[in-house]
């Protein structure tokens, strides 16, 4: 089976982010995308920049292809401000969190659209479990030679952007424990988590023809890997984080991902190959960053030794310095020391949570005021949530 990749040009950018619609009455999230996207486009085509997702209670915002992170959040503000428009007549407010702090997802209703109805049919109970939010980068490969090779390489850093972005430490109004309650549902799906390590693109080609022939899925689009090419828009697509409260932070994930793959793509230009580290040593990563979000200590490169997340960050956005500057996304990337510093949206919700005596209906609000005013809110001190033990390594 041969999959065309349509090559974008280098550093391209694109940006997903999956919005929460919030009844302002009851801080419960509430359906209202179809109403919403039909008054965006009131022609009857879809919008091309608002779309449905899976439950009607959200709706995805995307933007064009882009060259740069600025202009990817100048494109993604746009569109906003037309969803909060109406959103507003409805009685709704927009929110991003990786899960809503109280919501059943068995309460919400599935978005009509047939693929939807087909993979609630497919998957049951866990579709329906999938109440979750995320934001989703794409950056632009000029073929898929290189695309394999950038995959498995940027799977090193799945801990760091899934600690940055986590926020969803709640489910149906109890803390859950986790960083990110989100990335542990979703991976639940069979063809969803981490990606596989293949060698290349033809086993890419080769595995995605099992899936298909044996009627696995429907179509590429299906495979929901937390890294994964995406072949229709020559990209690298970084599906790993939770939902981002603030366009800063979305920013911040951008620049991120940019500065990642620009870097790993010049590096296999230069003749270098691409380091994969080992399967278990991700899975193992993955889920420290999941249970102790920036608190983690992560398998660093030797395998036999542990490093502080913070430290790695902080390491990793001096790396990658230069290339930001040549991207024009200095500022965002430095964004990641202020969040490490202040408090990623978990921590953040926790201390709201703490303050008013363990009210998740004032951590919605937080989070609806975070998204309009794009604003993160200030934490005196950041503490684990009671009962939690260290993470492993910390020192007790």
């Amino acid at each position: 089976m041969q999959i065309p990749f349509e090559s974008s040009a280098r550093s391209s950018l694109g940006i997903e982010w999956e919005l929460e619609l919030v009844d302002r009455e009851t801080r419960q999230l509430r359906s209202g995308a179809s109403e919403i996207l039909g008054r965006m486009a009131p022609d009857g085509e879809e919008h091309p920049k608002a779309k449905h997702e899976l439950l009607e209670c959200c709706i995805e915002v995307i933007t064009g292809v882009c060259g740069t992170v600025d202009e990817a959040l100048a494109d993604l503000a746009g569109t906003i401000a037309e969803v909060t428009e109406h959103a507003d007549r409805l009685g709704l407010g927009l929110m991003c969190s990786g899960s809503h702090p109280t919501t059943d997802p068995m309460t919400q209703q599935i978005s009509p659209k047939p693929r939807y109805a087909e993979l609630v049919e497919q998957m049951q109970w866990l579709a329906r479990q999938l109440q979750i939010f995320g934001v989703h980068v794409h950056v632009g490969v000029r073929s898929p030679d290189k695309a394999i090779p950038i995959v498995n390489a940027l799977t090193a850093y799945i801990p760091h952007f899934l600690a940055l972005s986590a926020s969803s430490p709640y489910w149906i109004g109890n803390d859950t424990g986790l960083a990110s309650a989100r990335s542990k549902v979703f991976e639940q799906l069979p063809t969803a988590g981490l990606p596989y390590q293949l060698s290349g693109w033809p086993q890419f080609e080769e595995y995605m023809e099992t899936l298909i022939s044996t009627k696995t899925i429907g179509s590429i689009k299906e495979v929901w890997w937390d890294i994964r090419p995406h072949p229709t828009y020559g990209t690298v697509e970084l599906r790993i984080c939770d939902g981002l409260p603030t366009l800063g932070e979305v920013g911040m994930v951008a620049a991120l991902s940019h500065c990642l793959v620009d870097m790993f793509d010049r590096e296999i230009d230069k003749g270098y190959t691409l380091p994969t580290p080992k399967g278990w040593v991700i899975r193992e990563n993955k889920w420290r960053a999941a249970r102790y979000g920036l608190d983690a200590e992560v398998i660093s490169g030797e395998q036999d030794s542990t490093m502080p997340l913070r430290e790695s960050l902080a390491e990793l956005v001096s790396e990658l310095g230069p290339t930001a500057d040549r991207l024009g996304c200095s500022e965002q990337l430095a964004l990641v020391q202020q969040v490490v510093d202040g408090g990623a949206s978990y921590q953040r919700q926790r201390a709201v949570a703490a303050a008013s005596g363990g009210d998740l209906t004032a951590v919605v609000d937080s989070l609806l005021q975070e998204f309009t005013t794009n604003t993160r809110t200030s934490l005196p001190t950041l503490q684990p949530p009671v009962g939690a033990p260290a993470a492993p390594g910390a020192a007790s």
